[in-house]
């Protein structure tokens, strides 16, 4: 049975789909590869039983993020590690929590792939969208060829590169003039973002990330084990490590963590003030984090306030 929310979606954006899985495009025809990647994300034919897309994980309306802690496959299952947002990726240097991957081409294989996720050999991706006699006619309008293995990921990350942050954030019109863009209480936020609070240490740059692997101590080899960054280096210094996320929008995509142990940005807050105080037995935490913060319930209070000021006034692709 289709998802319902990939039908809405698909609805709403003038998409049908048929019920043997494959897709009319009469009422969205692409005019460029961001446009056609923009039709591949959102189209189940990607997924095994042609049950989910991309967009089923990665919501619009939630930054591209998901709702669950760990979102749902083709067979129900839950994916091992929490979905992130796809926003803001186009200078990323490499991708998933592990960072196991280098290009958004390479990072589309693998939920595709994945059998916790859609479950489709890719090769088998390819001759379906191949076999789609729309995709024939778009791809050849598009790149002068038809649907192949290398220009279907060009388009799903065309797509994805695209949907940038657009400088309508709070914070962006309060730096850029608007002294009553945030309110008092998100001013103080940013001041102790940037300073005690030291968020700033690890989330910087303009998309509040410095694409770093970082453990913050939900590590203790008991009962979260996941060994993060390690897994790919095997360097036991990147034990628990993963990559520090960015932070726009993230007043819209909980849960938090790689493990989506946070359902509140009041409770990640809580957390880093005292990180022992949650995980007494932490391996390989990070340095900045081995003293407590002592902030105050207004700080604290500011600090999400500050967060929420990073929240996009407009998506792109909306």
């Amino acid at each position: 049975m289709k998802s319902i929310f990939s039908l809405l979606l698909c609805f709403l954006l003038g998409f049908n789909i048929i019920m043997d899985g494959e897709t009319s495009n009469e009422n969205v025809i692409p005019e460029n590869e961001v446009e056609l990647g923009e039709l591949l994300f959102f189209d189940p034919i990607l997924s095994k039983n042609r049950s989910i897309s991309c967009a089923s994980c990665h919501k619009p309306e939630f930054a591209f993020a998901d709702t669950l802690a760990f979102s749902k496959g083709v067979h129900g299952e839950a994916t091992k590690r929490n979905t992130p947002s796809v926003m803001n990726m186009a200078f990323r240097p490499y991708f998933f929590y592990d960072g196991r991957v280098e290009t958004l081409q390479e990072q589309a294989i693998v939920p595709i792939e994945d059998p916790l996720e859609m479950h489709l050999p890719f090769k088998k991706a390819v001759k379906r969208v191949r076999k789609n006699t729309q995709y024939q006619e778009y791809f050849n309008k598009i790149y002068g060829t038809s649907p192949d293995s290398t220009n279907i990921l060009n388009a799903i990350a065309a797509f994805v590169t695209s949907l940038e942050s657009n400088g309508s954030a709070p914070l962006d019109v309060w730096m850029f003039g608007k002294e009553d863009a945030m309110t008092e209480s998100q001013v103080r936020g940013r001041e102790l973002f940037l300073e005690r609070a030291k968020c700033f240490d690890c989330h910087f740059s303009p998309d509040f990330t410095g694409d770093e692997f970082r453990n913050i101590g939900l590590y203790n080899g008991k009962d979260m084990n996941d060994k993060g960054r390690f897994e790919i280096t095997k360097d036991s210094s990147d034990l628990g490590k993963f990559k520090v996320p960015g932070l726009r929008n993230v007043a819209l995509t909980p849960p938090y963590m790689h493990n989506g142990r946070f359902k509140t940005l009041e409770e990640v807050v809580e957390y880093y003030d005292d990180p022992t105080a949650f995980i007494s037995d932490p391996i390989n935490i990070d340095t900045l984090l081995m003293k407590p913060l002592n902030l105050t319930d207004q700080e604290k209070t500011d600090l999400v306030h500050f967060l929420h000021a990073l929240t996009d006034a407009k998506f792109p692709h909306e």
